[in-house]
């Protein structure tokens, strides 16, 4: 245990003053409060309002996007992103089996089925070899698209995620959708500020989606973002969002099943002070990054830094340890000790709602579940 101890020492040194280390606590360090506050004050506290579109423009400025529009959450944005994405009913959707549910859930909403595909040991994304081998294994190519042989049913979506931040290999991954006229849609909800060959993560496929949930790097208490440079799914994208209102002084018609996902006001006052901040707290963390790096190193632990071509917002830092059991000690250990640790999450197809699920080996997925854990990885206030 005195390996553990060690980690422990460092942590509460990284962080003083707290008798507990959460593993991400938001800070509130810059306009935040003044930008909420003109809000109020301005009485559009709701979907429409001068903030909305300042967090839309600041968004689409900063991942290189032509359009960004503002959701109320990471798994409204993804679900919307599958159906302008033309995901239908009884079509397939490739994700990955190493994910948060919200992808898995936005695939479901629709009536679509998931097909769980392995990860890369590096990038922890969906491997780019394990997409091409099981479409060369169980697909067929038609005139408009690919269809499971299996199944029967179109293969409408691929839904990479760039897992804790260090973006997969998105660029391969695009060529075998373009190959197999697949559409990507790019699960960016925990990448803001990560960037893959120079480019922002999200803008590798025909839409990206992003999340500013309470533990994000960036957050607005709840808030999602979709980015495309598609400008006929920007307009739908907002329109849908509107409840599919037709835009008219007095009269409520409706010319489509529409949803109420624009993200208030609010919340987009409070995204905006924090993107302001965006690099200061990804330079944060990436200096955090570092010391851990060189911590683990010397404890001789595997700590999982950022693939080659990336640059990582860091949002969750992890490190594998040598087997299930080493894991579970280490989570109690810490946990017991103050310092805030977690497991990564039980891979998609072990729950009870996906069981069921086309999946191949997973065998990476396996391993990984099997070792990594998460560690503390909030900004640091100096």
């Amino acid at each position: 245990m005195e390996k553990f101890q060690k980690v422990v020492d460092f942590i509460k040194e990284q962080y003083p003053d707290k008798d507990f280390v959460s593993l991400h606590e938001p800070v509130f360090i810059g306009n935040e409060r003044k930008y909420v506050l003109d809000a109020i004050d301005s009485t559009f506290v709701s979907s429409v309002g001068a903030y909305v579109n300042r967090f839309e423009e600041m968004m689409a400025e900063l991942t290189g996007a032509k359009y960004a529009i503002a959701i109320v959450n990471g798994t409204n944005a993804l679900h919307l992103a599958l159906l302008l994405a033309n995901v239908k009913a009884e079509d397939e959707v490739i994700s990955q089996a190493l994910t948060f549910i919200a992808t898995a859930n936005a695939i479901s909403y629709i009536g679509a089925k998931a097909i769980f595909i392995d990860v890369d040991r590096e990038t922890l994304g969906m491997s780019p070899t394990a997409l091409r081998n099981f479409l060369e294994a169980n697909a067929i190519k038609k005139e408009d698209g690919a269809y499971n042989k299996k199944t029967g049913k179109k293969i409408a979506a691929v839904v990479p995620m760039h897992t804790f931040g260090f973006p997969c290999k998105v660029d391969e991954i695009a060529i075998i959708c373009d190959e197999w006229n697949i559409c990507l849609v790019e699960d960016s909800a925990e990448s803001i500020g990560s960037y893959y060959q120079g480019k922002h993560t999200g803008v590798f496929g025909k839409v990206g989606v992003f999340s500013f949930n309470g533990n994000k790097t960036v957050t607005c208490g709840g808030g999602g973002a979709l980015i495309t440079d598609d400008e006929t799914i920007a307009k739908r994208a907002k329109h849908l969002t509107t409840q599919a209102k037709v835009p008219h002084k007095w009269e409520f018609v409706h010319d489509h099943i529409g949803y109420n996902y624009r993200m208030p006001n609010l919340n987009a006052a409070l995204a905006c002070a924090q993107l302001e901040q965006l690099s200061m707290f990804v330079e944060n963390k990436r200096v955090l990054s570092a010391k851990y790096n060189t911590l683990f190193n010397e404890l001789s632990i595997s700590f999982i830094g950022e693939p080659v071509n990336a640059k990582a917002n860091y949002w969750l830092n992890a490190i594998l340890l040598a087997d299930l059991d080493q894991r579970n000690e280490f989570l109690e250990y810490t946990n017991d000790k103050g310092v805030m640790t977690r497991p990564v999450w039980e891979l998609m197809n072990r729950l009870p709602m996906f069981a069921n699920c086309q999946t191949d080996d997973l065998k990476n997925s396996i391993w990984i579940a099997d070792r990594l854990v998460n560690i503390p990885s909030g900004y640091r206030v100096k």
